[in-house]
């Protein structure tokens, strides 16, 4: 008899071999789908369920995929979301159309083509002193509405006991949420021009979502399996800031961030940055990190797979890793198979891999592929691998 959904992430996230590489698709914005190719998904599948988006956040775009459709992708984890305060999401459903959507924070996403929103309202752009980071006015975070919900969801996976449970809270970047504040180019040079600023807006914003990351815990109990946090440090070929000025301004911050999550749970932690952020995967064991997610294979160092199990492969688990630059919106299905059986055959061994697209699945990719990716995972994933 064959292991559970959630049977097999806990042998996988431990370093044991299950009967087959669990599957982590369609669950948050780092491991999820996009609308569109949602849409197309259900129609090649012949699934009737409705358009519904992740965090109740259509601008962000990322579809909340049915139930139906996860158990035809295999996927083998549930998420557990928060969402932004009722007031938020009420006045901008009210709000004119097409106009910016604007968070709790103050920043927000502009639509820049019909349907297609990207971050373009940075209130802190300005600012350069200390003295403005303290009297910005920053949201309520322990406003109820952001986890009234997330206890009963838990319970209600955890009582099912078939799925591993990732809570996914989505407001909780203080590297990109300094980005969302000024905008990226301004915040990348006063973390070089002005480092004092920058390490009190990095602690700011990491005090605050430690604060909603504590509400978020206490709501969902020991309802839980993975938690999923992360910074996008990294680019295609390098890093976005020196591993020198990480480990000064930011490593600490997210150190603290772990400390409490550890303190409140035994989940693993499941970290996402995107790019080559080799470098860097030394002090991210070194403060706490489980489960290391997407391995960006396009990117530098990170798709040297070989090395990267062989470095690191029995101290974090690995996630991703299925190309979405070239293989996923370029290829055949057949290459699709083949890529996967590929990075299978180098990640799976011994355990410690799960299996997903390199972050979400784009817009520009075909909905035969999608199912080309999960199919081969259970034609090629079973253990032993390769047997």
């Amino acid at each position: 008899m064959g292991m559970t959904s959630r049977e097999r992430v806990l042998a996988a996230i431990h370093h044991e071999e299950p009967d087959r590489v669990p599957i982590i698709l369609g669950v948050s914005n780092a491991t999820g789908i996009k609308m569109r190719p949602y849409r197309a998904l259900k129609r090649l599948i012949g699934v009737e369920a409705p358009d519904a988006y992740i965090y109740d956040w259509p601008e962000l775009g990322t579809a909340a995929v049915d139930e139906e459709t996860l158990r035809r992708l295999h996927s083998d984890v549930r998420g557990v979301l928060d969402r932004e305060p009722a007031s938020i999401l009420g006045r901008n459903r009210q709000r004119e159309p097409h106009s910016p959507f604007i968070d709790s924070w103050g920043s927000g996403q502009r639509e820049v083509q019909p349907g297609v929103w990207f971050p373009g309202v940075h209130p802190l752009a300005a600012a350069t002193t200390v003295e403005e980071i303290d009297a910005y006015p920053w949201p309520d975070m322990d406003d109820p509405s952001r986890v009234a919900h997330v206890g009963e969801e838990a319970r209600r996976l955890r009582e099912a006991d078939e799925y591993a449970i990732m809570a996914t809270p989505w407001l909780l970047f203080p590297f990109e949420r300094a980005f969302a504040m000024q905008g990226m180019d301004r915040f990348l040079l006063n973390m070089a021009s002005r480092p004092d600023f920058a390490a009190a807006l990095l602690r700011k914003l990491g005090d605050l979502c430690q604060v909603l990351m504590r509400n978020f815990l206490l709501a969902i109990g020991e309802n839980i399996d993975i938690i999923k946090i992360g910074d996008d440090l990294g680019t295609q070929q390098s890093l976005l800031i020196s591993p020198e000025m990480y480990r000064e301004m930011l490593k600490p911050v997210h150190a603290d961030f772990i400390r409490l999550i550890k303190d409140h749970t035994d989940a693993k932690i499941l970290f996402h940055t995107d790019g080559d952020v080799f470098p860097l995967i030394e002090d991210f064991i070194e403060i706490g990190v489980d489960i290391l997610n997407p391995i960006q294979t396009s990117a530098g160092k990170m798709a040297d797979l070989k090395t990267l199990k062989e470095r690191f492969g029995k101290r974090i688990i690995l996630c991703g890793g299925i190309d979405t630059s070239h293989i996923l919106p370029n290829g055949t299905p057949e290459d699709v198979r083949q890529e996967v059986k590929r990075v299978i055959e180098i990640l799976g061994p011994g355990g410690g891999y799960l299996v997903s697209s390199v972050h979400t699945v784009m817009d520009d990719v075909p909905p035969e592929n999608i199912l080309a990716m999960v199919d081969a995972v259970e034609e090629f994933g079973g253990y032993p691998i390769g047997g």
